[in-house]
């Protein structure tokens, strides 16, 4: 550093107490440090250059004052390094007057939102909402639901049986119906609800207004549209007097609150052999509002689910005298309403845990 010969060491000094009055940092004490004591660019460096080159009248008096600038300029920053040590935290500690760290708070899942979504709508209607066992026995998974061993529609549920059967669980038999006394060994994974409403008209007398929610299992390969584990969500009313205007009315009701007001649903006649007669129903393509395009596959309607009136078959596996009483049942797959009520294309997507998928949906 090259000093003016008009700037002496006490001047020096006064400029150096200036400059440590603004320290208030480790950096910036060595910054200053390097300013005043480095051995070459520095002030006390620069003084000791001029010192070489002073007249030998000037020697000792610009020596004594340089040498006194080196040991007030050390002096202060120990002094003030000594300091700034005093007032650090000790490693590890926590300021208490800092606010408090926001929690990284998690996202709602998709399917959750969904199936409490529908819950909500049917609860609001008086529907009862059920949850139960994922494996279930024979009995109640097909038989009671016109399914019986030889039946052609056992084939298109695909059922994925256990290697060995389990215990059933140890709760009073049922009141009604033909259920085995002795309860049946869990030998398989449900491939529908529609057990627990089984087990539930077992156990009481009409009326009957429920929905049973919760993931089923079929043998179906993982791809755009399938997976083998899916979510479920049937509903069953049945008293005195229900028509499929009824079911209709329902549905319709069910569609306005998923997926807004004026949507609009079709019935068109198929089979299920726990109904009769049975019905795939149709809501109003989202997307193009019914003037066709890919996602309808140029129709304007998009099947949602299958319902129908309950087959007196049912009744009578669980005790109820079908002459009496009628009733009706729907079905449908939370991903296929989670798919179509956002614009999903891919089903994986919901069990694939990716971050950038899951929080778009929100808290």
């Amino acid at each position: 550093m090259r000093i003016n010969p008009s700037i002496g060491p006490d001047r020096a000094r006064a400029v150096f107490d200036e400059e440590l009055q603004g320290i208030t940092t480790d950096a910036a004490l060595r910054d200053l440090r390097h300013r005043w004591l480095a051995r070459s660019g520095s002030w006390v460096a620069g003084f000791m250059d001029l010192l070489a080159a002073a007249a030998p009248a000037e020697k000792k008096a610009l020596g004594r004052g340089a040498n006194e600038l080196k040991r007030h300029v050390e002096q202060a920053l120990g002094d003030r390094e000594a300091a700034l040590a005093a007032t650090k935290r000790p490693e590890g500690a926590v300021d208490i007057t800092l606010p408090g760290r926001q929690p990284s708070l998690g996202f709602r899942h998709p399917l959750s939102l969904i199936r409490e979504q529908i819950g909500d709508i049917f609860s609001r209607l008086g529907y009862q909402v059920l949850e139960g066992g994922e494996i279930e026995d024979d009995y109640h998974n097909f038989e009671a639901l016109n399914m019986p061993e030889e039946h052609p529609a056992r084939d298109m549920q695909d059922t994925l049986y256990l290697a060995t059967p389990v215990p059933p669980p140890a709760v009073p038999p049922p009141t009604r119906g033909r259920a085995p006394r002795t309860p049946q060994p869990l030998t398989l994974l449900r491939t529908h609800t529609s057990a627990m409403q089984i087990r539930q008209m077992e156990r009481h007398d009409p009326p009957v207004r429920l929905v049973a929610i919760g993931p089923v299992y079929r043998r179906d390969n993982l791809d755009l549209t399938h997976t083998p584990m899916f979510h479920q969500v049937e509903g069953l009313v049945v008293g005195r007097g229900i028509t499929l205007a009824d079911l209709k009315g329902t549905l319709t009701s069910m569609a306005t609150a998923l997926f807004g007001e004026g949507q609009q649903v079709r019935f068109r006649p198929s089979f299920f052999p726990y109904t009769e007669p049975s019905a795939e129903v149709d809501i109003r393509c989202i997307r193009c509002q019914g003037a066709g395009c890919a996602m309808c596959k140029r129709t304007g309607w998009i099947e949602i689910l299958g319902s129908g009136m309950v087959h007196p078959a049912v009744f009578e596996a669980v005790g109820y005298d079908p002459a009496e009483f009628t009733g009706f049942a729907f079905g449908m797959g939370i991903e296929r309403v989670a798919l179509l009520k956002w614009g999903v294309e891919d089903i994986r997507l919901f069990y694939e845990n990716d971050l950038r998928f899951l929080e778009q949906f929100g808290r």
